[in-house]
């Protein structure tokens, strides 16, 4: 894709959740422009015609929530169409959950949950998905769709995986300074759990972005030009 040529993109997370990140930066990078929808309020989508890139986002969310059933299917009936139409798809974390179910695949509990800077991923292509550092969490995992291709796995779940133009990462690749801290205040309970805290999390967020943030930009550069061009 030629920079400097504007493509539509439909970003799809919780209304008080929309930053995109690094990833989104990349994306923007490559000429792609954004248009928010929040997944919380389905009535207001935009069409997909005229669409090329949809990205979903991760979500404190689990797809299995019965009081947001008729958010999720509606996210659900998104993704199906859109990769029908072959249109590239772009999931991350509870984003890639829900391309899992909409496209035949599935999501439970996980034995435990992943919190925090992981460098412990095993990848396919380590070229493109090295082992981390990566941002994690996420309380549930993924059985992949029929006809996905596993690309990356860690002790606990799948962690990023392909089927036709579309991809998906288990692991937060976008994150940013800015997004930990806001996780890390909200989710002091559960960090305490896995024996770090707040002041932790954005002590080691600092030290790692400093790597995060081009494997970010380069697994989004491996996207749009081996996938999404496809």
């Amino acid at each position: 894709m030629a920079y400097g040529t504007r493509v539509r993109a439909l970003l799809l997370a919780n209304s008080d959740e929309c930053d995109a990140g690094f990833s989104g930066e990349r994306f923007r990078h490559h000429g792609y422009s954004f248009i928010e929808c929040h997944r919380d309020r389905p009535r207001d989508w935009v069409p997909l015609d005229g669409i090329d890139l949809v990205m979903l986002m991760g979500s404190e969310w689990s797809v299995y929530w019965s009081h947001v059933a008729e958010e999720v299917a509606a996210e659900l009936a998104l993704v199906r169409d859109a990769h029908r139409r072959r249109i590239p798809i772009y999931g991350i974390c509870y984003g890639a959950q829900a391309i899992a179910v909409a496209l035949g695949g599935t999501v439970e509990r996980a034995r435990e949950p992943e919190i925090g800077w992981y460098d412990n991923i095993v990848s396919d292509i380590p070229e493109v998905i090295p082992p981390g550092p990566w941002m994690q969490w996420h309380s549930d995992c993924i059985s992949v769709p029929p006809g996905a291709e596993e690309l990356a796995r860690s002790p606990i779940a799948t962690q990023a995986y392909r089927l036709d133009r579309t991809f998906a990462t288990q692991f937060h690749p976008e994150v940013n300074e800015a997004m930990v801290t806001r996780w890390a205040m909200s989710g002091g309970e559960e960090l305490a759990l896995k024996g770090s805290s707040t002041e932790e999390l954005r002590a080691e967020t600092s030290r790692h972005v400093v790597r995060s943030r081009p494997n970010a930009e380069h697994l989004v550069d491996w996207y749009v030009e081996r996938v999404a061009g496809s």
